[in-house]
């Protein structure tokens, strides 16, 4: 595995409990391996996201940590919306990495202990509409080619175990090649 020299860290970290589109903003969270964030309404084994219990319950959860990268609220405030660590729903806010150009199975240490396995793409849903009406289309679009481009963050789970903090550094392993690109999980 190769890992990659970076300046990144984690601008903010968020939890919520009870199933709601934004979440508040912590001192700390903690990652718990296999499971997701302790206390989380999205931790667990299985999948915990409405949607996807509705669709399957007993599938794996591939969504037990949203990253986004704080540079994406930069981008929409250019279009007018003002955007908040926590209030698209992630649990880490993240500064000086280009989250979506990580390929599938990318470990990312997070502090000191904790280790995310990445997964694959947030598929923004229309809740991002009720938030701020019109914010889906800055955070879902195409390419040239006609190609769906989700830039609302990246889904994974927990490798390894630890607390997280604001300000924490973030290390980038990449796994062997050959790379596959993310896509929506």
């Amino acid at each position: 595995m190769d890992t990659m020299n970076t300046t990144a860290q984690v601008a903010a970290v968020s939890s919520n409990g009870v199933y709601s589109f934004t979440k508040p903003n912590r001192e700390s969270i903690t990652l718990l391996t296999g499971l997701g964030v302790e206390g989380d309404v999205h931790a667990g084994v299985t999948v915990k996201h409405r949607s996807r219990m509705a669709q399957d319950p007993t599938q794996p959860n591939l969504r037990q940590v949203h990253l986004i990268h704080r540079e994406l609220f930069e981008e929409v405030a250019e279009a007018g919306y003002q955007v908040e660590p926590g209030q698209l729903g992630e649990n880490v806010t993240t500064e000086g990495l280009d989250l979506l150009a990580l390929p599938t199975g990318t470990l990312l240490g997070i502090g000191e202990e904790a280790v995310v396995e990445v997964t694959g793409l947030r598929n923004p849903c229309p809740q991002i509409n009720g938030f701020q009406d019109g914010l889906l289309k800055q955070v879902v679009g195409r390419d040239e080619q006609g190609r769906v481009v989700r830039k609302a963050g990246i889904m994974g789970v927990v490798h390894r175990g630890g607390t997280v903090r604001p300000g924490d550094t973030i290390t980038v392993t990449l796994p062997p090649l050959p790379h596959i690109p993310l896509d929506r999980v």
